[in-house]
């Protein structure tokens, strides 16, 4: 409700104040915690009443106003300003041994003060600070030569996720607080972009880089205001008035003064950790509505970073650990719907096949029904797909600039599409699944997993294969492979005596994998190669899992809550308790070895760092690897200065002369199993 002058200018003061506080905190609740309270049309129509008290009453009007986001006069031209600390760039890399090595230089410039690291999502946008005095944003500034740069306040004060003023309960502001980020634009927001461009007339951008750079160097902030810009925090400039010791302090503090940081990590005690968390990140990264090219490994004490320094043009404890990144334009012929091994319905991108980085790309995992909305991707959509490093090509945007009107929204099954079973969303997630315990489709996925290498390394068990044995009624649970007669492998497509019989040897020889590796095979949820091996080395055997409480196995270090629900879960329901039965009537062994049992060769493993290259005479890679793990020692997948041995096969490749250049001790398949196992 506006108010008149009735109330006298304190009232309408009041009310200014009131509705401007009650704005910054709906654009809170919508920009950082993303959990809005209200609607648009509320919040519209309290901007409307505050830019009408405002109007009445210039005088009353201030920078931090949240009515100064979308107006201003446009700029005659930009003036440029120091940075009160350089904003140095930071070195980068593509290798993991690269991120090793620095790792391996902080320890060594460290002295034997042990790092911790923070690992961060890399943006790829424009790099901007903003400083903050007595609270209120005073100035913004583009990185420019990392000395001086661009005065770029008057579009930055556009952005709703950058606060006009700082605001935390119970803590005042700092005297000076500058902010380093990176200012972004979605997807989602460039799809939006370039078809108003394209009706207009204007030039499409090619990405979300470029249209972010150039929003930012627009004079008037009218129009950048339009362009919806985002903004992260990453790091620290001038800091006057707080006393801070750490790098995930500063990010707390932040966010408590209502900036979003970037997505990052907790604190990490090792290298390992660190990587393992880029991992994840990256797996996750195609999820996201704004385009990552990496993760950015910094130490978090600040005392260490004082120590370490930098160079003239980089500090030394940080690196960019890259991902290769490849787009094309391409178009979307139908959408298909797989059902895995858990049920789960995963839409896929039929595409017109297109070159990229090399491969050619015909298909493209579309994830779930809310990224087909989310991105609004229809049959026929003209998309940019991108392939990063290793991972699955992706749908990264549609081009709505070139949408004809003939495209078909895509309507996701309400059954399976295999089954024909009833299917059900995920509780609070985003994931839709078949229900139906005896879908074929999921039993062929079930299948093919138990029969990978990571899991039951059932050679000779393909897919062509496993159609069969489900289409023709032979098997119809994991455990019906163990009762497969060479006979009746024989009158299959493909399937000679010969080939019939060393597969039936096969599977009987994976009856003796262990438990490790019937826990990885089951494909419980959340359970994978590493968890599996953490379960099987506390547990020891299947008995004793069946019956520890989910409290237990959340207490096995590295396993926690989530997996250990998963896992009780699995175990207490009916078809989990089934399939052990039948695997037990089957032969399957069910126990982990004990690590000391292997006495003598233990002090030689534990602790150290292996590198399998080359073909293996007596041993797989994976039987090797286990081997590695139960006695304590780790099987790393690169060399670098961290590995203790390099076990070479025949044809080793480039991880032997790595291994030589660094001066790794290089063992053969002999050596190795010596060391094991000596005398």
């Amino acid at each position: 409700m506006a108010m008149d002058k009735k109330g006298g200018t304190d009232s309408i003061e009041g009310r200014i104040e009131t509705l401007r506080a009650i704005i910054e905190y709906h654009n809170r609740k919508y920009y950082i915690e993303a959990n809005p309270e209200i609607s648009d049309l509320e919040f519209d129509r309290m901007m409307k009443e505050l830019e009408e008290l405002e109007r009445q009453n210039p005088r009353m009007i201030t920078p931090d106003s949240p009515t100064q986001r979308v107006g201003g006069q446009p700029v005659a031209g930009f003036r440029q300003s120091n940075h009160t600390i350089p904003m140095l760039s930071i070195d980068n890399t593509y290798s993991e041994e690269e991120v090793r090595e620095f790792d391996a230089r902080i320890r060594r410039w460290l002295g034997g003060d042990l790092p911790r690291y923070v690992v961060e999502q890399k943006i790829d946008g424009v790099s901007a600070s903003l400083r903050f005095e007595q609270g209120r944003f005073a100035l913004g500034l583009s990185r420019g030569d990392g000395i001086r740069g661009d005065d770029i306040t008057h579009n930055l004060r556009t952005v709703r996720d950058i606060p006009l003023r700082l605001h935390s309960p119970g803590r005042p502001p700092p005297e000076v607080l500058e902010i380093r980020g990176e200012v972004y634009m979605t997807n989602t927001e460039l799809s939006r972009l370039n078809k108003l461009q394209a009706e207009q007339g204007e030039r499409i951008f090619a990405n979300c880089r470029n249209a972010t750079a150039g929003s930012l160097k627009l004079l008037n902030p009218g129009q950048c205001a339009r362009r919806r810009l985002r903004f992260f925090a990453y790091g620290e400039g001038e800091m006057r008035g707080l006393d801070l010791s750490s790098h995930d302090a500063f990010l707390d503090i932040v966010r408590d003064f209502g900036v979003p940081v970037v997505r990052h990590s907790g604190i990490l005690d090792t290298i390992d950790d660190a990587l393992d968390y880029c991992g994840k990140l990256l797996e996750e990264r195609d999820s996201f509505d704004y385009e990552t090219d990496g993760l950015v490994v910094k130490v978090n004490d600040y005392a260490q970073r004082g120590k370490l320094g930098s160079t003239s043009k980089s500090p030394r404890w940080v690196i960019a650990y890259k991902v290769e990144l490849y787009q094309a334009s391409t178009r979307i012929k139908e959408i298909n719907v797989q059902v895995g091994k858990t049920g789960t319905l995963t839409p896929v991108a039929e595409l017109q096949t297109v070159e990229i980085a090399g491969t050619k790309v015909s298909r493209a995992s579309l994830h779930n029904a809310d990224e087909i909305s989310r991105k609004d991707i229809r049959v026929g959509d003209s998309v940019v797909v991108e392939k990063a490093g290793k991972i699955i090509p992706h749908v990264v945007r549609v081009e709505l600039e070139r949408r004809s009107g003939d495209e078909q929204p895509y309507l996701f099954p309400k059954r399976c599409p295999v089954c024909d079973g009833e299917v059900a969303r995920d509780e609070g997630g985003a994931y839709i699944r078949c229900i139906n315990p005896s879908c074929p489709a999921q039993l062929k996925e079930r299948l093919r997993f138990y029969a990978s290498r990571q899991a039951m390394d059932i050679e000779g068990l393909g897919p062509a294969l496993i159609d069969q044995l489900v289409d023709r009624g032979l098997v119809r649970s994991l455990t019906d492979l163990y009762g497969i007669k060479a006979e009746t492998l024989a009158g299959l497509d493909r399937m000679g005596r010969k080939s019939a019989e060393k597969l039936v040897g096969a599977i009987d020889a994976s009856k003796d994998r262990g438990l490790a590796r019937v826990l990885t095979a089951l494909g419980i949820r959340h359970v994978g190669e590493h968890n599996a091996a953490l379960l099987a080395d506390a547990l020891g055997n299947i008995d004793t899992l069946m019956e520890a409480p989910a409290d237990s196995l959340a207490e096995i270090p590295g396993v926690g809550p989530v997996v250990a629900e998963s896992v009780s879960r699995f175990f207490r329901s009916g078809a989990g308790i089934r399939t052990i039965e039948d695997l037990k009537r089957n032969g399957v062994r069910m126990t982990q070895e004990n690590p000391e049992r292997f006495s003598s060769g233990h002090n030689a493993i534990r602790g150290k760092t292996f590198v399998l290259t080359g073909t293996m005479e007596h041993f797989s890679r994976i039987e090797l690897e286990e081997r590695i793990h139960g006695l304590g020692g780790k099987a790393a997948k690169s060399v670098s200065l961290n590995t203790d041995y390099v076990v070479a096969g025949s044809n080793p490749g480039s991880k032997l002369d790595k291994a030589k250049k660094l001066g790794v001790k290089i063992l053969s398949e002999e050596e190795f199993n010596n060391l094991m196992n000596p005398g």
